[in-house]
């Protein structure tokens, strides 16, 4: 069985990361485009159709399926395959889009297998394999919104999923139940079973705030959440920039705002 690349590396930063691998000769890293942020001379660029995995069908038909999938989890069609092409090791480093934390997953001791956020993924040891993975449920699939199509990361190498904010890792034991925010899930192993729960209570749908639905994550797994979701930064942005605060144009001004609770 051939095995995906094995590569070494090393996290910098605290809440705008980027992750710096190893290539040994030969070895290669593949990543989203945009990911890139710096690289020693004597690595090679390459864009490929995508993922380029062992699992890939390399028929015309099977890299068109292939790149479909990635298209339907929010993916690029296209990957950056990064090659040690030099005789000694050299370094290639991705950089995290948003505030957050980088999440190294060593999928040889995970089971083989992550399904995770259509939009965590980072980068790879080439032959590790991005798809898609559909939900059985039909409650999940009409009403899990970022958890309906999610990411399937398979393989035996390294991989990097991207989160906002602080992240949180746990692990659920066998029957154990963790109801969560579907935009709060980053990733979770193979073995956790996944669904979709309506919160109930008219009160809760109109006023909570929350949403109707939550997941819900039941172990045996590993479970890797984030407190602060692109989605819902990108939310709370957008109201502040179209809101009109009070000093633009009010007769309190200022001392409005501090009775708002927006300090000064």
């Amino acid at each position: 069985m051939i095995r995906n690349h094995e590569i070494d590396y090393k996290i910098f930063g605290e809440e705008l990361q980027y992750v710096e691998v190893e290539l040994d000769p030969g070895e290669t890293a593949v990543a989203e485009p945009g990911a890139f942020m710096m690289m020693d001379d004597g690595i090679s660029m390459q864009t490929i159709f995508g993922d380029g995995s062992q699992q890939q069908d390399t028929s015309l038909m099977g890299k068109l399926f292939s790149a479909g999938k990635r298209m339907l989890v929010g993916e690029n069609l296209f990957m950056t395959a990064f090659t040690n092409t030099s005789q000694g090791k050299k370094h290639v480093s991705f950089a995290s889009p948003y505030t957050g934390k980088i999440v190294p997953l060593d999928l040889y001791n995970l089971g083989g297998k992550i399904i995770a956020q259509k939009d965590a993924f980072l980068c790879a040891a080439k032959g590790v394999s991005i798809g898609i993975e559909f939900q059985r449920r039909l409650g999940t699939g009409l009403f899990g919104g970022e958890g309906f199509i999610m990411e399937k990361i398979e393989g035996d190498g390294m991989a990097f999923l991207h989160a906002g904010g602080f992240v949180q890792e746990k692990e659920l034991m066998p029957g154990e139940t963790l109801k969560i925010d579907t935009g709060c899930i980053v990733g979770f192993s193979g073995s956790v079973d996944y669904d979709i729960q309506f919160i109930g209570g008219i009160k809760n749908s109109i006023f909570g705030g929350e949403g109707l639905f939550f997941a819900v994550l039941r172990g045996p797994g590993k479970v890797w959440i984030q407190s602060l979701p692109i989605s819902r930064l990108a939310s709370r942005i957008l109201a502040y920039g179209t809101y009109k605060r009070k000093e633009e144009g009010s007769i309190l001004g200022r001392f409005g705002n501090m009775l708002d609770g927006d300090g000064y």
